[in-house]
């Protein structure tokens, strides 16, 4: 509960903070310099992502990779007891 008070109470002033001066009990009037600010952060944000994006994507390509190998794997075991051969993880003797 205090928690969702506290957050009520920082958008409250967050939207007080960006009030433009020609509102009358508007004091702060910073909202050119948060504009300011967001537009020096839009690009960053973009580079962060486009970062994370190249790093999901490498990884799904390995997991890609990763599976037709096991697959492959599971297909040659799968002909060996087939055809009758003994694996060499199951003959410990």
């Amino acid at each position: 509960m205090g928690a969702m008070v506290f957050g009520v109470a920082l958008v409250l002033f967050a939207v007080y903070a960006v009030l433009p001066a020609s509102v009358p009990f508007a004091v702060l009037n910073w909202g050119e310099q948060v504009l300011v600010v967001l537009a020096g952060g839009v690009p960053i944000l973009a580079l962060f992502i486009g970062l994370i994006a190249v790093m999901i994507g490498i990884a799904d390509i390995k997991d890609k990779k990763e599976a037709k190998k096991e697959e492959a794997e599971e297909a040659r075991a799968a002909a060996r007891e087939k055809s009758g051969e003994v694996s060499p993880e199951t003959d410990k003797s």
